[in-house]
């Protein structure tokens, strides 16, 4: 009966798997972009993937072998076109309708956070956050610096996972004006934040974010994007049910006028009778944007400030003249505008965005067929040279965000080092590049850019402000000795603990201004 029952299905999924490779093969035979040069496939099932998983500066290599435009593979082989060139990246930008996420990354997305802004594009995309402009950041800029200083007089030695407490709390009051208490030293450790270490700081954290694409098969790590899923549209749901309550519509504006976090302001324009019906988010949306707040806004402001604190213990010179600046503040509860002004702490910022940005690539797929202008001609296979380069509909393009950003020959030969005043004068090259700040790729550009650029910048801020001012900083392993991750989220780890997963140990000791 057994038998019975195994050998169709068996005889099944030998079909579909046969049927999978035939049409790989004739896809790649035929595809205009089967010329262009790359990397070997070694393996059909996982292409590329898992090379690139145990090196994370595999695709800078490649680039010196084959130049800014070269074709690897993704987990079943799928085919990615690697892009760095400007001109392309800037035609992807302006082309939004043609070049967007790909099916398999925005169900990605759905499945880890609901259908928030992540999980959305073109239309639905642009009513989905209102809550980000700069006013609402400025409304904000308050509770960053609170939980800054309440980071600073607890903070022992373990940087990363105390900055992840820390961007936690603040998302959850400036988000939500929901207490997490992740700071709590005497309460009890935050399941919440228990699930992000696991999903994104553990040994297993690459491997899990790399099956992501297979999203209906039982691959190691779907049981625990599930609890995480589970877990923050759970408290998301608390949440907007008691942010609710004791609003109707009528009274919406005048109930949240008072109110700083971002939900209130979401749920303020979403209430609002001038909001015609068909712009305004269901409940399921609305609950939808706390997952993505969660991700978005705690780990990677999370991670970019760990970045800045390892930067500035290798270049003492900058984190003295960042300390001058910032104790020459007469405040320690600066406003945004008062961090804004701060000329060598903008350039900190911009830096470590620039070396370290915690976004390394962004994926698009063209939803036609399309031709990509180059702005070096391309040298294929047979040695004949092209200004452009033919997307057939289905293509997934790789866009390197910190490759561009360290790019030398945009930036110069010392464009990998991490050096503050180079922002004094930036490179006419780097006016060509495309994003929503300062000449950077790190929150991407166009239509589709980080909608949260502002809050992390001030965040980050105010961090900075508060523990340079309190702190000085030194290495605690050799130089060289800490390294980014391989993966989409480039975070800090040590690289000859690599089994130990994510982690960034500084020596921390407060800072005496007098040199006793």
């Amino acid at each position: 009966m057994i038998y019975q029952i195994l050998v169709p299905i068996a005889g099944t999924l030998l079909c579909y798997m046969v049927l999978y490779v035939v049409q790989f093969v004739y896809r790649d035979l035929t595809s205009p972009l089967r010329h262009v040069v790359g990397p070997k496939n070694p393996s059909l099932i996982v292409g590329n993937f898992r090379q690139m998983a145990a090196d994370p500066h595999l695709t800078e290599k490649w680039r010196q072998e084959f130049g800014a435009n070269f074709r690897f593979r993704s987990l079943f082989s799928i085919s990615e076109l690697h892009t760095s060139d400007i001109k392309a990246i800037n035609h992807i930008v302006n082309n939004s309708s043609i070049y967007r996420k790909a099916a398999f990354s925005l169900e990605s997305a759905n499945r880890l956070m609901g259908r928030g802004v992540l999980g959305v594009e073109l239309d639905e995309h642009k009513h989905h956050n209102p809550a980000f402009g700069v006013p609402q950041i400025r409304m904000m800029t308050e509770i960053f610096v609170e939980k800054a200083v309440q980071l600073r007089d607890i903070w022992a030695g373990q940087v990363l996972s105390w900055l992840r407490r820390m961007t936690l709390d603040v998302i959850g009051q400036a988000g939500f004006d929901y207490q997490f208490e992740a700071l709590d030293v005497k309460g009890e450790p935050n399941e919440l934040d228990q699930v992000f270490t696991q999903l994104f700081h553990s040994p297993q954290a690459t491997r899990n974010q790399g099956f992501r694409v297979a999203q209906s098969m039982p691959l190691p790590g779907m049981k625990l994007l599930a609890s995480a899923r589970g877990k923050m549209l759970s408290i998301g749901g608390r949440i907007v049910s008691t942010s609710k309550a004791n609003l109707d519509a009528s009274e919406a504006d005048k109930a949240l006028g008072n109110r700083r976090d971002l939900l209130s302001v979401l749920l303020r324009a979403n209430l609002s009778p001038d909001i015609p019906e068909s712009q305004r988010l269901t409940d399921a949306e609305v609950i939808a944007q706390i997952p993505t707040f969660f991700v978005a806004g705690h780990e990677t402001t999370s991670s970019a400030t760990a970045w800045a604190l390892h930067a500035l213990s290798l270049n003492k010179a900058a984190q003295s003249k960042l300390r001058e600046e910032l104790l020459n503040m007469s405040t320690d509860n600066p406003t945004m505008d008062e961090l804004n002004s701060l000329p060598y702490l903008e350039m900190v910022v911009r830096e470590m965005m620039r070396v370290h940005a915690p976004v390394v690539f962004i994926q698009r797929m063209a939803m036609q067929d399309d031709v990509l202008p180059l702005s070096k001609p391309y040298i294929d296979k047979a040695g004949k040279s092209h200004a452009s380069l033919p997307i057939p509909k289905g293509q997934v393009i790789h866009i390197p965000i910190l490759a561009v950003n360290t790019d030398p020959e945009i930036w110069g030969p010392d464009a990998g080092e991490f050096k503050p005043e180079r922002w004094e004068k930036v490179p006419d090259a780097a006016t060509e590049i495309p994003g929503a700040w300062a000449n950077l790729l790190s929150f991407f550009a166009g239509p589709h850019n980080c909608i949260g650029f502002r809050f992390s910048l001030v965040e980050m801020k105010a961090l900075l402000f508060t523990l340079i001012r309190a702190f000085e900083f030194d290495p605690a392993v050799t130089k060289g000795g800490i390294g980014p991750s391989p993966s989409l989220l480039q975070r800090p780890r040590v690289i000859a603990e690599k089994g130990k997963g994510s982690q960034l140990p500084l020596i921390v000791k407060p800072y005496d201004a007098q040199g006793f």
